[in-house]
């Protein structure tokens, strides 16, 4: 149900995106080279060139083109050796892109708490999920929305109980943590260069990793496992998951630009954040001590006292407005009859239909799922704040449109609009 609570603003004439692709020239050219020299398949220069400019700018002593981050993301999971029934701990809050390929190849994800410092992996849940399962030897850890993710204490804690770690980088190229570049910290890493991405290629990834040996065998996977032979020899299973030099071409001429296009997102995240003092709500934090996030997308999150009654099923949305309250529902759907996009924070994956029987741990043990409504008597754990940290963000939090092309004016604008929903 929408209820507009103000008319008075003019739909936008084209449409303020989320998070929209932006291209400069350079990559036409790189994809124009392919074309002439005829390289349109899955081997070329700007392959070459593209692996090499992502390991140098992210630290890393290998990179394997692929197409997609979720075919990084697989053959990290493979290289990690998990065997099928093994418990896989993994970011709740987050795309499943960074789950499913756990199911892939037979494994079991175990979905860990969020917190709210960073709205990442929980490392005090992480520590009580190797207490309840503590044969686990691999973690996946996604940085949500560019953030960087508590790196130290998540490395400590897998050091410890000898876990291996993949680290989902797909939403955080650019972001530093202690001045080095996410991307760079797991033993296998995952780049995405999907549209909506800080810089793309309208699809493709990136695997990521030290070990020489390691990215031959990504390779190798990535183009059906062939084998070194005359024929099409083939001993191992494989899959079509090279990235081709054209898409290459794309991304090689983004790279040359992605300093400008993090500027240009911090640029918007500072305006929300001054914008929007004065409103019960706060901007998606990060560490600012010893991370720098890439600012990919800029969120918002309405306090406890100040939200509307809101309430969701697994498809649909109600809200009921009231004075000096909203809600992200109220406030998405306010936006969008002017012509503006923007989205719910990621729905936690403990509560997707999919991963509902899998475990859930807080910072306290075991969890459960948990409805998809708002209660103001949240469960609090012993320190006070809800135990179900994720479940909270989703109810409370929303994706603004954070698009590097979106003007000043339009912004101002989409502030008027936030704030005509508190009224």
């Amino acid at each position: 149900m929408f209820i507009a609570r103000k008319q008075n603003f003019k739909p936008f004439d084209r449409k303020v995106w989320l998070s929209s692709p932006t291209m400069h020239g350079e990559e036409l050219e790189y994809v124009r080279e392919a074309y002439e020299t005829n390289w349109m398949s899955t081997v070329g220069k700007n392959i070459d060139e593209l692996e090499r400019l992502v390991a140098e700018k992210v630290g890393t002593k290998q990179a394997v083109a692929l197409s997609c981050g979720t075919a990084a993301l697989h053959l990290a999971v493979k290289l990690a050796g998990l065997e099928p029934g093994e418990p896989v701990f993994c970011s709740d809050l987050t795309f499943n892109a960074t789950v499913n390929p756990v199911v892939y190849e037979q494994g079991v994800p175990v979905f860990i708490d969020t917190e709210y410092d960073t709205w990442n992996m929980c490392p005090r849940a992480l520590e009580k999920a190797f207490e309840l399962y503590p044969d686990c030897r691999l973690v996946i850890y996604a940085h949500l929305y560019g953030t960087p993710a508590k790196i130290d204490e998540i490395e400590r804690i897998c050091k410890k109980h000898n876990a291996t770690i993949i680290e989902d980088a797909a939403e955080s190229l650019g972001a530093s943590y202690k001045g080095e570049q996410t991307g760079r910290f797991g033993d296998y890493n995952a780049l995405s260069f999907n549209g909506n991405k800080i810089i793309t290629g309208s699809s493709g990834g990136m695997l990521l990793t030290d070990e020489v040996a390691a990215a031959n065998r990504a390779r190798k996977w990535s183009t059906q496992a062939r084998e070194a032979a005359p024929w099409y020899q083939h001993e191992e299973l494989g899959y079509n998951y090279r990235m081709s030099n054209v898409i290459a071409g794309i991304v090689r001429g983004q790279m040359l630009h992605l300093e400008e296009h993090i500027a240009a997102k911090k640029m918007i995240y500072e305006r929300y954040r001054e914008g929007l003092k004065g409103l019960p709500v706060s901007m998606n934090p990060f560490d600012r001590q010893n991370s720098v996030p890439n600012y990919w997308l800029s969120c918002l999150l309405i306090e406890p006292e100040a939200m509307c009654p809101q309430v969701r099923d697994d498809h649909k949305a109600l809200f009921k407005p009231e004075p000096g309250k909203s809600c992200p529902t109220e406030i998405l759907e306010t936006l969008a009859s002017y012509n503006a996009e923007g989205r719910p924070v990621w729905k936690p994956m403990h509560q997707q239909p999919l991963y509902r029987n899998n475990g859930f741990i807080t910072r306290e043990g075991e969890g459960r799922c948990r409805t998809n409504a708002y209660i103001a008597g949240r469960t609090l754990g012993s320190d006070g704040t809800p135990l179900d940290i994720g479940s909270d963000l989703f109810a409370r939090g929303l994706c603004l449109p954070s698009d590097n092309k979106m003007t000043e004016a339009e912004q101002e604008q989409i502030l008027a609009i936030i704030r005509a929903c508190f009224e």
